[in-house]
């Protein structure tokens, strides 16, 4: 029998992993032995069936257990050399490295509720299916080709019809389709920057973005946020003293924070790239997310300074890797020196799938349904934090990101991350998302996974610490 003691500080769901993980591993059970029903063990420890579940689903994420389907939970086999996870304790260390490495894992003991991304179940799968079918009914001939440099054409007119419902005027020559986003963003800065030069960015912005810019042995300068938008006279300093040729942003539905530029930030934005000569990349990867009447930097700067970058990976599905970027005629042709340089061409296959989707003609009932489905989320969360004593950067207005702090600027986010492993939470501490790494009080929630009550417990719990240590210090 597991003995369990609430008035341990020890949470419940690990004091039940701890014994039946002692169990476990002092053969007390055995290979093939059934562990006990969830509502069975629930009952004689005197906690929850959810407590018991949570403890049950990290042993199998271990490797400790193995659950079968309409039987329950049996004491896995023995484990071959290397075969079997580490420990659940310190398994995860909670660095940028953590972020690149471990972030996509499946581990569904886990609920990650600071990942970048929109929750399977609401993106455009459905779309796909049916855009997959038409298209294995096609013939085969046009299905082994490597493709024009630019990418599918009928794709890049559909996305010609998508920018212009943005005000963006961009021919199918001034876009040029990328695997993701993420190339996209390389492919800019290849076109825009030497090794060794001063790259400016949001601060905070996107690990990954951080990652991909200093693989071209560039130096970053962050770019304070504010709930308007960037910093425009720190812009101004760090330009003028870098003589920085590229500012890489994201002016709707930004990433951490939520915020969005103000028309006034924007056009302000745009004068400071005229005068001070550097170009604007814009990482548009939540387009159609955004809140009526939105400001679109590519819009306003009719795609002169202004380098928008696209991508359907928050929309439509992440697996099809098409992004795409919309560019001058004379920028377009370079970005496609580089990415043939590259990647010879994109995947015709993947992007003849996207130009299904697109034109079936439900991406856009879809897109709007997303669209309230993430505000929704938003508000809800927001509530959730606020209620567990944490306070909001803002309250956005779309899109997955919510940034969010503890009232003291000492909270020790990294070990906090590290401790909310233990409880079954994967959060993304914010200095994550700094180019100096430098402490912050702030962390990054997703509320298409973050609305939980458990998580909003834990929070509180973590908040009331803080607070028992700053008396205690008094």
């Amino acid at each position: 029998m597991i003995a369990i003691d609430p008035t341990l500080a020890t949470p419940l769901v690990r004091q039940v992993y701890d014994a039946l993980l002692r169990d476990i591993s002092s053969s007390a059970m055995k290979p093939g032995d059934r562990l006990p029903s969830v509502r069975g063990l629930a009952a004689a420890c005197g906690v929850s069936t959810m407590t018991v579940t949570n403890a049950y689903q990290r042993l199998v994420a271990e490797g400790h257990v193995e659950a079968r389907s309409a039987s329950g939970y049996y004491v896995a086999a023995a484990e071959r050399s290397g075969t079997r996870r580490k420990p659940f304790a310190g398994r995860t260390s909670v660095d940028s490295l953590w972020l690149l490495k471990h972030v996509y894992e499946d581990d569904r003991s886990l609920l990650n509720a600071g990942c970048g991304w929109v929750p399977p179940e609401l993106l455009h799968t459905e779309g796909v299916r049916r855009a997959l079918a038409a298209l294995s009914r096609k013939s085969a001939a046009g299905l082994a080709n490597y493709g024009n440099p630019y990418g599918y054409l009928p794709l890049r007119q559909q996305i010609q019809v998508l920018l212009a419902q943005k005000g963006i005027e961009a021919p199918p020559h001034q876009i040029v389709l990328t695997h993701g986003a993420s190339q996209a963003l390389i492919l800019a800065a290849r076109c825009l920057l030497q090794p060794h030069d001063v790259v400016l960015v949001d601060e905070p912005s996107s690990t990954n973005l951080f990652a991909m810019l200093r693989s071209l042995d560039l130096k970053l300068v962050g770019i304070e946020r504010t709930t308007q938008g960037p910093d425009l006279e720190a812009l101004r300093t760090l330009a003028q003293r870098h003589r920085a040729k590229a500012f890489f942003t994201t002016a709707n539905l930004h990433n951490p924070t939520g915020s969005q530029c103000s028309p006034a930030v924007a056009y302000q934005l745009l004068r400071l790239a005229e005068q001070l000569d550097f170009h604007i990349v814009d990482n548009d990867t939540m387009s159609g997310l955004e809140p009526p009447g939105a400001t679109s930097l590519a819009s306003l700067d009719r795609l002169q300074r202004v380098i928008h970058i696209g991508s359907f990976s928050k929309t439509v599905s992440p697996s099809l890797r098409v992004g795409f970027v919309a560019c001058s005629e004379e920028f377009a042709e370079k970005l496609i020196l580089h990415k043939m340089v590259n990647s010879l061409t994109t995947s015709e296959l993947n992007e003849k799938l996207l130009h299904g989707v697109l034109a079936e003609g439900r991406f856009r009932t879809h897109l709007t349904r997303l669209a309230e489905q993430l505000r929704a989320a938003q508000e809800k969360v927001c509530d959730g934090l606020e209620a567990a004593g944490m306070q909001l950067f803002l309250r956005p207005a779309g899109g997955p990101f919510l940034w969010a702090r503890f009232e003291r600027d000492d909270v020790d986010m990294r070990a906090l991350a590290q401790r909310a492993i233990a409880e079954g939470f994967l959060l993304a501490p914010g200095d994550l998302f700094r180019t100096d790494l430098r402490p912050t009080p702030w962390l990054r929630f997703n509320v298409g996974y973050a609305d939980d009550a458990r998580l909003y417990r834990y929070l509180a719990a973590e908040g009331g610490r803080s607070r028992l240590k700053r008396s205690a210090a008094r």
